[in-house]
């Protein structure tokens, strides 16, 4: 960007441990006392005094959980000399760098940005095609009140503080030149005659745990720094280029390419209606892949609202892990598109909620075993938080758990599945203990809850039995697998079928609570009742009175949506088979994100960012998941339990032709898969054990055994 005569570039840098507050709990002792009452006001149909009770007696301590925030910026300001031209910026998914180019009176001038993994810095090199031309000064900033900049030896130093007794954070940036000189004044950088200039920056905070403020930021920043300081540009770029594509290039996506791939992003994104430009979803479906590998991994935080890049103090919804569907959303492409490492993050966070959470179940509903409601933060705050008509949720945890069962059908990883059971089985001893018998029908009941963002304090509603029904049943099964846990077994699986069932209402709905209550009218983005077919399996082609039921459901939410309903209404139209419904609803995610009568529409802003509005990732992922359960899908089993394999089952009719490769699915396969005139052409098959599957695909059912790490092509169907 050029302001002034100077070309400037502010590149934002985010630690992911870099929120408000200091390590605290969030459970309010006592809070226990107030359950029966609570309850019994429910039954009594009296809502409101509930709620009013609860708020005074039931929910958080403090009520609202902290927010996750940007370090700061890295300003590289480079005076022009004449006229610029030929402005361009692009982002490289495969080698996942950020690069813009110009011509600055004539001088080419090349920025490069990478984040390096493996390394833990930033690398910017910045380069002309003519000796000498890079002149200016760089600098660091941070939107915080409480920083400061100093030189560190030639380095700048920026220190600070986001609120007393909170995070402490730091950021350290070198620069080298090839040619002629870089002289620190005024805390910043000049540069001057050199022709190709590199920056490196490496951060650190003061946070040890989500319980413990106790470490050196600067000294963490200054160790990573000197730590690639022994390497060369070319050597880092190597290794971070090899590290991203070890993930990136496990699966790719071709549904054909014209000449509308020529245009720049936002031309396509307008122009994606027409129908002309089949790369374009193959491209979200590549950025959303990228978008997780850059995201979430070993050694980080969890996926927040806005993934990793949030630039406000005071960002939206806090910008942290909102898990009535947002931050598992956020993992749905993980394991079904080869990128299982990817979730490390979000089981570390499992494992400590499940501390908290224990606090949480003692304190609130007098239980063993672990909760969590709709939100958590980097303190990994538990209970009830804003306002108990929304805030009282209590399978947040269960669905989490849910996870790691998920995980082991796509991967059949035992020793994984062994590390994880505990959770599980102390997740399902929560509704053990805390489930009770309606009195109008005999069966067990969630409650006190509510059906997510429809607000409104309830005893039963179906989304809570679906995710423990689905829960229970899963952890008897995991529990099978590793031999463990016999006669528990045999009681969740008798828990599970007590539940309250689904049950489908007078307008022909699935009914999203116990009342027959439904408003056909009703267009909230929110489909909490038809968890149960995505990303829940038990409402499928073997339950079709209930699977129509779910459709007019969704029929009666209408195609309208923000940006990761769309997401979540993508997979929901593929489960039920309708691939020119689900590519509706891609269609309504992949176009301009723009005003539209005093308000905002959600799509896609012109990076391919989704918009809730406003940003919010858990679109993008969404898609991504969305797009492959159109192709495939793997959820269902038949009578005698073998994993079911669909191919094309929501195929639309506008991809007639295509490939897919490196996609998982369960039973622990990882296949290829290619078409065309809308039927399959070969199937490639990896199994990771022994498993017999069923491959289902135009109307046949093709049973297949395959062997520990065997392979197997079919070119016939």
């Amino acid at each position: 960007m050029v302001f002034g005569g100077t070309a400037v570039e502010r590149i934002q840098f985010n630690d992911s441990d870099v929120w408000t507050g200091r390590p605290r709990g969030y459970h309010r002792e006592g809070a226990v006392e107030s359950l029966p009452r609570l309850r019994e006001l429910l039954f009594a149909g009296k809502r409101k005094e509930a709620e009013d009770l609860a708020m005074k007696t039931f929910m958080s301590d403090p009520l609202w959980q902290k927010a996750y925030q940007p370090t700061g910026d890295c300003w590289i300001e480079l005076p022009t000399l004449g006229p610029v031209t030929d402005y361009r910026r692009w982002l490289n998914l495969d080698a996942a760098v950020a690069v813009t180019t110009y011509r600055d009176a004539g001088v080419l001038i090349r920025r490069e940005v990478r984040i390096s993994a493996p390394d833990g810095v930033m690398l910017v090199t910045i380069t002309s095609d003519k000796p000498g031309k890079l002149n200016g000064r760089i600098r660091l900033s941070s939107p915080h009140k409480n920083f400061r900049i100093e030189l560190a030896d030639s380095d700048l130093l920026l220190t600070g503080q986001v609120e007393n007794d909170g995070v402490r954070f730091a950021a350290r940036l070198s620069a080298r030149a090839t040619d002629g000189t870089l002289q620190p004044k005024d805390n910043s950088l000049v540069v001057a005659g050199v022709t190709r200039l590199s920056l490196r920056l490496a951060t650190g905070t003061n946070v040890v745990s989500y319980r413990e403020l106790a470490g050196d930021p600067a000294a963490h920043a200054t160790s990573t720094l000197q730590a690639a300081a022994a390497r060369a540009d070319t050597d880092l770029i190597d290794r971070q280029a090899a590290d991203h594509r070890t993930l990136y290039r496990r699966s790719t996506l071709n549904l054909g390419t014209t000449p509308a791939a020529s245009a720049p992003t936002d031309e396509r994104l307008a122009a994606y209606a027409s129908g002309q430009d089949p790369d374009l979803a193959a491209l979200v479906y590549r950025y959303g892949r990228y978008l997780l590998i850059s995201t979430s991994r070993p050694g980080g935080q969890v996926a927040t609202l806005q993934g990793l890049w949030n630039q406000d103090l005071r960002p939206a919804w806090d910008s942290k892990m909102t898990c009535n569907i947002n931050t598992q959303m956020n993992y749905w492409p993980a394991d079904l598109t080869n990128l299982s490492e990817t979730t490390a993050p979000l089981f570390d966070a499992i494992a400590e909620l499940a501390v908290s959470g224990r606090e949480t179940a003692r304190a609130h509903y007098g239980a063993r075993g672990w909760v969590v409601h709709h939100n958590f933060d980097r303190w990994r705050g538990s209970a009830p938080i804003n306002h108990s008509d929304h805030g009282i949720w209590q399978t947040g945890g269960a669905w989490l758990a849910w996870h790691l069962w998920e995980q082991w059908q796509f991967t059949r990883d035992r020793a994984a599945l062994a590390r994880h059971y505990p959770l599980m089985r102390d997740a399902v001893t929560f509704f053990e203990d805390s489930m009770v018998t309606d009195p109008a029908t005999g069966a067990l009941i969630v409650g006190p809850s509510n059906s997510p963002e429809q607000g409104g304090l309830v005893m039963g509603p179906t989304m809570d039995h679906q995710i423990v029904r689905s829960l229970l049943r899963a952890t008897a099964e995991a529990a099978q697998v590793l031999g463990l846990d016999p006669d528990r077994q045999s009681r969740w699986r008798d828990l599970a079928s007590r539940i309250a069932p689904n049950k489908t209402g007078k307008h022909g709905q699935l009914q999203e609570w116990m009342q027959d209550v439904d408003d056909p009218n009703n267009r909230h983005r929110h489909v909490s009742h038809l968890w149960g077919v995505y990303p829940g399996d038990e409402i499928n082609t073997g339950t079709p009175a209930l699977l129509k039921a779910a459709q007019t459901s969704l029929e009666h939410r209408g195609d309208e949506a923000t940006g990761w309903s769309m997401g979540w209404k993508i997979n929901l139209w593929a489960r039920f088979r309708d691939g020119d419904r689900a590519y509706a609803l891609l269609g309504n995610l992949i176009r301009p994100a723009d005003e539209l009568s005093g308000g905002q529409r959600s799509g896609l802003y012109p990076n391919l960012f989704d918009a809730h509005p406003p940003f919010q990732i858990d679109g993008n992922f969404g898609a991504t998941a969305g797009i492959v359960e159109m192709l495939v899908q793997s959820h269902e089993r038949d009578a005698s339990g073998r994993t079911c394999i669909d191919l094309l089952p929501a195929l639309p009719k506008i991809w007639p032709a295509g490939s897919i490769t490196g996609i998982r699915a369960r039973g622990g396969l990882t296949l290829d898969l290619a078409w065309a005139k809308g039927s399959p052409t070969h199937l490639n098959l990896h199994a990771r054990e022994s498993v017999s599957v069923l491959l289902r695909v135009g109307g046949k059912s093709i049973p297949l055994d395959l062997k520990a790490g065997e392979s197997r092509r079919l070119n016939r169907f």
